[in-house]
């Protein structure tokens, strides 16, 4: 009788915490759905295209979004990624998607569609080159400090 009467109460702990742990866990998807709203109303999003561990590293600190229409902010470019596929999410979160404000793009990523980060002049959304955990920054290949340090003098900045 005691082990059935101590199973019970047990239970009705477990039941209790599972609902305080349910409750809790719908109000953080509650602000995280609200989060996400407001941010689609109001505020912009940042897009990430690299290797998977760059892309993975964003995604982990709150980067990543899909929107109501399954896009995602975000292209994992591996060794199958062809220039094509890289193209066209830099092309959708450039000129497609109005809720982007900024566009991180890994050096070596860049590199292979560089013509089209080149050509890219608008200043929303930014793209900023990145480097990844293989390859260190090389600012010779930056073409956004290019053109700053065209506008300001050459490569001393002008000053």
């Amino acid at each position: 009788m005691a082990r059935v009467a101590a199973r019970s109460v047990a239970t009705r702990a477990r039941g209790v915490d599972s609902f305080r742990f349910d409750s809790v866990r719908s109000a953080r998807s509650r602000r995280r759905d609200s989060r996400a709203r407001a941010m689609n109303e109001e505020g912009s999003l940042m897009a990430v295209i690299g290797d998977e561990d760059t892309v993975t590293g964003f995604l982990l600190a709150g980067v990543g979004h899909i929107d109501e229409r399954q896009r995602a902010n975000y292209l994992i470019v591996g060794e199958r990624t062809t220039e094509s596929e890289i193209a066209d999410a830099f092309r959708a979160f450039t000129t497609q998607r109005e809720d982007i404000a900024v566009v991180l793009i890994t050096q070596v990523v860049a590199d292979r569609i560089r013509f089209l980060v080149e050509a890219h002049a608008k200043a929303i959304p930014s793209v900023l080159e990145i480097p990844d955990k293989e390859n260190p920054y090389r600012p010779e290949a930056d073409s956004v400090l290019a053109r700053v340090s065209h506008l300001l003098g050459g490569e001393g900045g002008g000053a």
